[in-house]
C-alpha cells in the first residue's frame, strides 16, 4: 500500500506532544494512556498541585515519579519522521500533486503539507493560512536557527551557572571544614588551658602539704638526736627544741573544703539546649512543706518548714515531683534557684537494679545535688556521692541533663557554661522522675520561689548582671 500524505498526517498526530505541540522528544506515557515529552512531563509536574492530574484528560495520577521513556512511541516518532521527511523529498522531486497532478509551489502551515494551486482550492484547505512553497521553507529555516542561536545561548549560560554552582559549593565545604577545624583546634586548646590549670592546683596542694612533711621528718630526726645527747647538751637545747616543736605542731595542715572549679566549657549549654524538654510540676506531690504555683512552673517552702539538719534521703516528703517521666532518650531542663540560698535538685526512679549472688534486687533510689549556706559560704554535696565543695557566692541557675540509655545524671552551672558534678552508670530499670525541693529555708528569711525555666528560656551572664 503507498503512504500517501493523509497517512503521514494521522501518524503526525499519534507523536506530537499536546503541550509543546512538538513531535515527541523521549516520550513518556502516564497511567491515564497519554503521552508527552519526558521534559515537558516534569515541567508540568514541578509547577502542579500537590496531586498530578493528566494535562489533556485531567486523570489524577496516582504516582508522582516521571515514568520512563516509551521506547516504542520513540521508534514510531523517529520512523514517522524519517517517512514524513522521504514523502516531502519524494513530493520535491515530482515536483506534483499525486492527486491533481499539478506542481507543488504552495504550503500549508496548519497541515504541514505542500500543495498544488488546486489543492488550496478545495473545502479543506480554503480557510488555512497558503504561503509560497519556496518563502515558507526559508521562514522555516530561519526560524530553525534561531532557535539554534537561542538554545546554544542558553546551554553556554547553564555551562556557565553549572561552573558557578560548583565554586560556589566548593567555598561553603572548605570554609565549613575550616571554621570546624578551628572550632576543633579552639576546644582542644580551652581544654589544654583548663588540664594544665588543675595540674597546677594540684602541684601546689601536694607541694604545701609535703612541705609540712619535710618540716616533721627533719623534727623527728633532730628530736632523735637530741635523746642521744649528753646531759649538759641536752639541757642546754631542749627549752628551744620543745618550743620549736610545739610552734611546728601548731602549723599542722588540716583538709580544706575544695572550692567549686569553674572551668567554662565553650557550647556546653548551646549543645545541651538540643535535648530541652518542657518539664510542669506535679500538683499531687505538694504539700504543706512545699507549694506549688497555679501555672504549675515554681514550688515554694510552705510556712513551718524549720532547719533541720538531716541527709537529704531524710527529706523525701519535702521533694515535689514533675508531671513527665524519661524512660528513654537524652533530657536537659534547667531550674531558677536564684532567690533560694538552699536547695536540693535531682532525680527520683523507683527501681534500680542491685545485684546479688543468686538473682538481682531492686530498691528504690534518688540522686540529688544540695546547695547549703553556712555562714557567708554556700556548699554543694551530692546525694550519694562525694561532692563537697564551697562557694563564696550562690547559683542563678542550674541545668540537669539526663542520658537513660548510659544511666548519665550531669548537674551545670548555666551562668559559667561549666560542669558540677556527674553521675555516671546508673543502672535504671524504671522510668525517671525529676525531683525538686526548695528548702530547707534560712530561719528568719522569706522563702522564695524554685522555677523550672521555659524552653526558650536562655540564661546569660549579661542578663544576670544586669538584675
Amino acid at each position: 500500500m503507498a503512504v500517501t500524505g493523509e497517512v503521514v498526517k494521522e501518524l503526525q498526530s499519534e507523536i506530537t506532544c499536546s503541550i509543546c505541540r512538538s513531535y515527541f522528544c523521549e516520550p513518556a506515557t502516564i497511567g491515564c494512556g497519554h503521552s508527552f515529552c519526558q521534559a515537558c512531563l516534569s515541567s508540568s509536574w514541578r509547577v502542579g498541585a500537590p496531586v498530578f492530574s493528566c494535562p489533556e484528560c485531567r486523570q489524577v495520577s496516582q504516582g508522582r515519579e516521571i515514568p520512563l521513556v516509551n521506547r516504542r512511541l520513540a521508534e514510531l516518532t523517529r520512523l514517522t519522521k524519517e517517512l514524513s521527511s522521504k514523502l516531502m523529498q519524494s513530493t520535491e522531486g515530482q515536483s506534483q500533486c499525486v492527486t491533481h497532478k499539478k506542481p507543488f509551489k504552495l504550503f500549508c502551515e496548519e497541515d504541514q503539507t505542500a500543495l498544488c494551486v488546486t489543492c488550496c482550492e478545495t473545502p479543506e484547505h480554503g480557510a488555512h493560512n497558503i504561503s509560497p512553497l519556496q518563502e515558507a521553507a526559508h521562514k522555516y529555516r530561519r526560524e530553525l536557527q534561531n532557535i539554534q542561536s537561542h538554545v546554544g545561548k542558553h546551554l553556554k549560560e547553564d555551562e556557565e551557572l553549572l561552573v558557578q554552582e560548583e565554586k560556589h559549593a566548593m567555598h561553603w565545604y572548605w570554609m565549613i571544614i575550616e571554621q570546624y577545624c578551628q572550632t576543633h583546634f579552639f576546644l582542644m586548646e580551652k581544654e589544654s588551658q583548663f588540664l594544665e590549670s588543675l595540674k597546677e592546683e594540684e602541684k601546689a596542694s601536694q607541694n604545701r602539704v609535703s612541705q609540712h612533711m619535710q618540716r616533721l621528718q627533719d623534727l623527728i630526726q633532730e628530736l632523735k638526736e637530741a635523746g642521744h645527747q649528753a646531759n649538759l647538751d641536752l639541757l642546754q637545747d631542749a627549752n628551744q627544741l620543745l618550743e620549736r616543736s610545739k610552734a611546728l605542731l601548731a602549723q599542722r595542715v588540716k583538709p580544706v573544703t575544695p572550692e567549686l572549679r569553674e572551668y567554662p566549657i565553650p557550647g556546653l549549654i548551646e549543645m545541651l539546649n538540643r535535648f530541652r524538654v518542657d518539664l510542669t510540676l506535679d500538683p499531687r506531690s505538694a504539700t504543706s512543706y512545699v507549694i506549688i504555683s497555679e501555672n504549675l512552673k515554681s514550688a515554694k517552702a510552705g510556712a513551718g518548714w524549720q532547719l533541720e539538719r538531716k541527709s537529704p534521703k531524710d527529706y523525701a516528703h519535702r521533694y515535689v515531683f514533675a508531671e513527665q517521666a524519661f524512660s528513654s532518650g537524652k533530657k536537659y531542663w534547667e531550674v531558677d534557684v536564684t532567690q533560694l540560698p538552699q536547695w536540693i535538685l535531682g532525680i527520683y526512679t523507683r527501681y534500680l537494679r542491685r545485684k546479688r549472688v543468686r538473682n538481682e534486687d531492686s530498691c528504690a533510689s534518688v540522686f540529688l545535688l544540695q546547695c547549703v549556706k553556712k555562714k557567708e559560704y554556700y556548699y554543694l554535696q551530692t546525694y550519694p556521692g562525694a561532692l563537697d565543695n564551697q562557694m563564696k557566692g550562690p547559683l542563678p541557675r542550674v541545668g540537669v541533663y539526663l542520658e537513660y540509655s548510659s544511666g548519665t545524671l550531669g548537674f551545670y552551672n548555666v551562668l559559667q557554661s561549666s560542669v558540677i558534678y556527674k553521675f555516671h552508670s546508673i543502672p535504671f530499670t524504671a522510668p525517671v522522675k525529676p525531683i525538686f525541693s526548695p528548702g530547707p529555708p534560712l530561719p528568719g528569711t522569706k522563702p522564695g520561689p524554685m522555677t523550672v525555666c521555659p524552653v526558650d528560656s536562655h540564661f546569660c551572664a549579661c542578663c544576670h548582671f544586669s538584675q
